[in-house]
């Protein structure tokens, strides 16, 4: 796909390809605190080469079209939480999957539904990385007194999701390190939570004759045993990548680093 650069007018721009932002540049050695997404620490898992062009060197990924369906359907659901959160009550779809859930109270829960506003986040002292990202919700669980992390997920296939089948998913795999870290910030932030998550999964039906300006969906609360007993370690990998001075090697299975790679060739 190529992607036009434009402001936020609407009016084209020059593309440059380098960030200009410089806390979103890392300099090794570097001895202020350094933050990193949940979703580039994602991208650190997928290719250290990429992750080491884009917060060390500036190198600008194109950019991609918002998800506006599925954005709309997780700002709907989270109202939707909210009314039964302010009322203290549970959602009909704890009690469909017999769960003694209710959504949980806390005063920041915007805040942490918000990653641009910070969203949840961890500052380990060992590396001086400040790891953060925005979750779709919390729930509690009245029978563990502990917190449940959720992440909504709309989708439309012929086939409603099954448990193993979604987990297990060539693009899913993602999703499930994505639940790791959020349980692994929320308990560094001192909370009680469950190794258990759900993502609850709004398939939208395609069995219908017309639209008629309507799209229903069949809702399926998946349940994912998190393990994060992976991410320190990670994290100290990923603060050495950042402090060296040689580019990773490439990961050969990453597509960027290919078109990087053949494209200069014909440049």
């Amino acid at each position: 796909m190529v992607s036009i650069k434009r402001n936020a007018k609407g009016e084209f721009a020059e593309a440059k390809g380098l960030r200009v932002r410089k806390t979103s540049i890392y300099e090794p050695g570097q001895k202020e605190v350094f933050k990193i997404s949940r979703s580039k620490f994602s991208n650190f898992m997928d290719c250290e080469r990429c992750f080491y062009l884009d917060r060390v060197k500036g190198l600008q990924e194109p950019g991609m079209p918002g998800w506006s369906l599925n954005t709309t359907v997780d700002d709907l659901l989270k109202k939707e939480f909210d009314f039964y959160r302010e009322r203290k009550e549970p959602h009909p779809i704890f009690e469909r999957y017999n769960l003694n859930f209710i959504p949980f109270q806390h005063e920041d829960i915007d805040k942490w539904r918000n990653s641009l506003s910070g969203g949840i986040s961890y500052h380990d002292k060992g590396t001086n990385l400040i790891l953060q990202g925005g979750i779709d919700d919390v729930w509690f669980n009245l029978d563990t007194n502990q917190i449940v992390v959720a992440d909504y997920k709309a989708q439309s296939t012929k086939i409603n999701p099954e448990k193993n089948y979604y987990l297990n998913g060539t693009y899913h795999q993602s999703y499930k390190m994505q639940m790791d870290i959020y349980v692994y910030i929320l308990r560094k932030m001192g909370f009680n939570v469950s190794d258990t998550s759900y993502f609850m999964v709004c398939n939208g039906e395609k069995n219908g004759d017309r639209f008629d300006a309507t799209m229903n969906f069949t809702i399926t609360l998946i349940d994912y045993d998190t393990d994060t007993t992976w991410i320190s370690e990670k994290i100290t990998k990923m603060k050495s990548v950042l402090d060296s001075d040689t580019l990773p090697t490439r990961n050969p299975n990453c597509e960027n680093c290919a078109y990087l790679e053949q494209g200069a060739k014909f440049i």
